[in-house]
Formats: structure tokens, sequence, C-alpha cells
């Protein structure tokens, strides 16, 4: 995606608001707004948000379950099993 193609001037903004809006429900790109010919911010359609948002908790999780393997924070899937198991015996777990 080239965000070139999608700065505009913080009055075009105040100027266009809901075309501005409308454009950016149906095209699902950014809109880089600048100030004083500085980029300033972005807007997003929600739904790209949210998915966005959703990638980014993934990548978290990622990253986490990458440290706890680079730190020997695993246990094997035998093990977890039968962990599983005895806890199911023993009542303390529904199954």
């Amino acid at each position: 995606m080239r965000y070139s193609t999608r700065i505009k001037p913080i009055s075009y903004l105040k100027a266009n608001a809901a075309e501005v809006l409308e454009n950016i429900r149906e095209v699902r790109e950014p809109l880089v707004i600048t100030q004083n010919g500085e980029a300033r911010a972005v807007l997003q359609d929600v739904e790209s948000y949210e998915a966005t948002q959703e990638t980014l908790a993934l990548l978290k999780l990622l990253a986490l379950g990458n440290q706890q393997v680079a730190e020997g924070k695993v246990e094997s899937f035998d093990s977890v099993a039968e962990e599983l198991r005895t806890a199911l015996k023993a009542g303390r777990l529904s199954g």
C-alpha cells in the first residue's frame, strides 16, 4: 500500500469530514493527516483497526511463547496430557 497517495492536510479533513470518513470506510485504507506539512495522525476505518489490534494481540502471544521456549519454560505434550488425565480421574476437571 502506498501511503503517499493517501495524505491530506487537516484543512481538507475539516472541510470534508463526512466525505473523508465515507471514503475511508469504503476503501478500507488509512489516511494520513498532515498539519503544517508534517504527518500528525492516521485515520482508519473501525473494522481495519479492530483487525489490526487482533493481529497485534496474536503477535504478542507468539512473542511471549517464543520467549518462554527460549527460557526453557516448556513441557512435553505427553506430560501435559498425563496431568490432564490425572485431573479428570480425580474429578478436578469436568470432561
